[in-house]
C-alpha cells in the first residue's frame, strides 16, 4: 500500500484538503495536536453555558454546499444553516442602533432616518461590491494563487473596478456620507485581519458575500460545520488522530518525505499539506537547511494581522435590546487601528463584538441567563504589552466599557473564560497570535500571502487562514481545495472530482 498524503492540523482548511482528497480517491491521515477537531472553530462549555470561541459568522453558503458535492453527498445531511436576522446590530456612542437586514427595505429605512441621500450612497455601494465579487471572485477567491500576470488578463473596464489603489476606507467615502455608515462599512476590513485605512478597496468584496449574500448559522453552533467536515472526512476513509503534535516535517532531497511525531515517531507521506501557519512551519517544522533564510526572514519580520482579545461569559440576565450579533463601536475608530496596527498595544476605546447563539438556541444558557462570547480586535504579540500580567486588567477596561454603554454585567457573571493572543498562539500555532498571518494591510497584500504550494520543499502544500484566498470560514475551505487541487496535479492522481468542483464554484 502506498504512503498516505498527511494533513498536519484538523482546522476546517485541513479537513477540506482531506475531504477534496479523498473523495478524488487518495488514501489520507490527519494529525491534529489538540483534542478535537475545528482549530480556531472551538466549542467551550462550562455551567450549563456554551461558548463558540472561533468564527461566528458564516457567508458564502455555496462553498459548503459545493464542498459536500465534491463527495457526493449533501450538506442539508449533516448540517443545518439557518438564516441570522438582523445580520447584526450595530451600536453607536452617540445612541444610534442600526439593524443590517436580510430584508433590504428595512434596511434602507434604517438608513434614511440616518441620512437620507446615504439611500442611494449604499445602494450603489452594493452594486459595487457585487461587481468587485464578480471581478475578483475568479481572480483572487475561487482560483489558484494570482500573480501579475493574471491581473493584466483583466479586462481594462474590470480592472478599473477592483479599485486597488483605493484604500477601503476612501471607497466607502465615495458612497456614503454618514460617519455611521462608513463606520459600519470600513468594518468589514477587520474580517480580513486588517485595518480600513490601510487595506485595499479590493477588500470591499468581503461585504459583498455578507450584505448581499447573508449570514447563517449552523443549528447547534456553528462547531456543528467541524462536525460535520469530521464525520464526512470519516466516512470517506480519512484517518483523523487527534492529540497527536508534529514535531518537524521530514525533508530528503529537497522533497517532504513524511513526519515526525511528538515522542519520536516517524510516518512517511506522499505529501504533505499543512495546516497551519505558514510562518509557523517554516520556523519551526522545517529543517532550517531547506529553507530559503530570505523567505524566512521576510515572514518572520512581516507585519502581522491582528489578534483578539476574547471573554466567554456566562451572564444572569435577559437583554432583549440585544441581537444574535451586535457591534458597539468606539467613537474613534482610526485610533483604534493606530494603536492595534502602529503602537502595538490593545486599544483604550475598543469597538467590541458581542455574539449571543442562545438567542437562535435558548439552550445554550441556563433559563434567565446568556452566553456571551465578547471579541475585541488586539495587536499581534510583541514587546509592547504583556498578556501574561495584563489580560485581567484588559479585561476589566472592556467590562466597564460595557457598561458605559448600558450594559453592566460585572455583578451578573456566573461563568467566565477568557483567552488572549497569547493563548491563541498556544492553542492554534498561529504566529505571534495573529488571527491571519501576515497582514493584509497595504495596496497589493492579496499578491503577497504565501502560496498553497511550498516553494523551498516538493510535496509540500498549505492550507488555511494564512495562505491563499485568506481568512474565513469559507475562505479557508476553498484554501483546503485549491491545496488538494495542486497535490492531485502535481502527483498525477485521479482529480476529476476536484475539477468538477472547480467549474461548479465559480459564480
Amino acid at each position: 500500500m502506498s504512503d498516505p498524503i498527511v494533513v498536519i492540523g484538523a482546522g476546517i482548511g485541513g479537513l477540506s484538503a482531506a475531504i477534496h482528497l479523498a473523495a478524488a480517491g487518495c488514501r489520507v491521515t490527519v494529525y491534529e495536536k489538540n483534542g478535537a477537531v475545528g482549530g480556531k472553530m472551538r466549542h467551550v462549555a462550562a455551567g450549563g453555558f456554551e461558548w463558540l470561541t472561533g468564527p461566528s459568522v458564516i457567508t458564502m453558503r455555496h462553498v459548503f454546499e459545493d464542498l459536500f458535492a465534491a463527495a457526493g453527498r449533501r450538506l442539508e445531511d449533516y448540517v443545518t444553516l439557518v438564516p441570522v436576522e438582523p445580520l447584526t446590530r450595530y451600536f453607536y456612542p452617540n445612541g444610534a442602533v442600526l439593524d443590517l437586514s436580510r430584508e433590504i427595505d428595512r434596511t434602507l429605512a434604517q438608513i434614511a432616518a440616518l441620512s437620507e441621500r446615504d439611500v442611494e450612497g449604499y445602494l450603489g455601494y452594493l452594486a459595487y461590491v457585487a461587481r468587485l465579487h464578480r471581478v475578483t471572485g475568479p481572480l483572487f477567491v475561487y482560483a489558484d494563487p494570482p500573480t501579475w500576470r493574471d491581473l493584466f488578463r483583466v479586462p481594462p473596464r474590470d480592472a478599473l473596478a477592483v479599485d486597488v489603489w483605493r484604500t477601503l476606507d476612501r471607497s466607502v467615502r465615495k458612497h456614503v456620507r454618514s460617519p455611521h455608515l462608513r463606520q459600519l462599512l470600513g468594518r468589514f476590513a477587520t474580517y480580513a485581519g486588517a485595518s480600513p485605512y490601510e487595506a485595499s478597496a479590493a477588500f470591499n468584496v468581503v461585504a459583498h458575500v455578507e450584505l448581499n449574500g447573508g449570514v447563517w448559522y449552523a443549528t447547534g453552533g456553528v462547531y456543528e460545520i467541524a462536525r460535520a467536515l469530521e464525520k464526512l472526512a470519516r466516512e470517506l476513509g480519512v484517518e483523523i488522530h487527534t492529540g497527536r503534535a508534529v514535531e518537524r516535517i521530514a525533508v530528503e532531497g529537497g522533497q517532504a518525505r513524511g513526519i515526525v511525531l511528538e515522542g519520536g515517531e516517524r510516518r512517511a507521506a506522499q505529501a504533505i499539506v499543512a495546516n497551519a501557519d505558514v510562518t509557523t512551519v517554516y520556523e519551526q517544522l522545517l529543517p532550517r537547511e531547506v529553507v530559503s533564510p530570505r523567505r524566512l526572514a521576510r515572514l518572520v519580520n512581516a507585519e502581522r494581522s491582528c489578534s483578539g482579545f476574547v471573554l466567554a461569559l456566562g451572564v444572569e440576565g435577559i437583554h432583549p435590546e440585544l441581537a444574535h450579533h451586535n457591534i458597539f463601536f468606539t467613537s474613534d475608530y482610526r485610533r483604534e487601528f493606530d494603536e492595534i496596527f502602529h503602537q502595538g498595544v490593545p486599544p483604550g476605546e475598543p469597538t467590541i463584538y458581542v455574539v449571543i447563539t442562545a438567542r437562535s438556541e435558548p439552550d445554550h444558557a441556563p433559563e434567565g441567563c446568556e452566553n456571551w462570547f465578547v471579541l475585541v480586535n488586539a495587536p499581534a504579540l510583541g514587546p509592547r504589552y504583556d498578556w501574561e500580567t495584563g489580560a485581567v486588567t484588559y479585561r476589566d477596561l472592556v467590562l466597564a466599557r460595557l457598561a458605559d454603554l448600558g450594559f453592566d454585567v460585572r455583578g451578573s457573571i456566573r461563568m467566565e473564560h477568557i483567552l488572549t493572543p497569547l493563548n491563541i498562539a498556544r492553542l492554534t500555532g498561529a504566529y505571534r497570535g495573529a488571527l491571519y498571518g501576515t497582514t493584509n494591510n497595504g495596496l497589493l497584500a492579496a499578491l503577497r500571502r504565501p502560496h498553497n504550494r511550498c516553494p523551498d520543499v516538493r510535496g509540500l502544500y498549505f492550507a488555511g487562514c494564512t495562505t491563499h484566498p485568506g481568512g474565513g470560514v469559507p475562505m479557508v475551505t476553498l484554501s483546503g481545495r485549491t491545496a488538494a487541487r495542486m497535490v492531485n496535479s502535481d502527483f498525477g492522481f485521479d482529480h476529476s472530482a476536484i475539477r468538477n468542483l472547480q467549474s461548479a464554484i465559480r459564480r
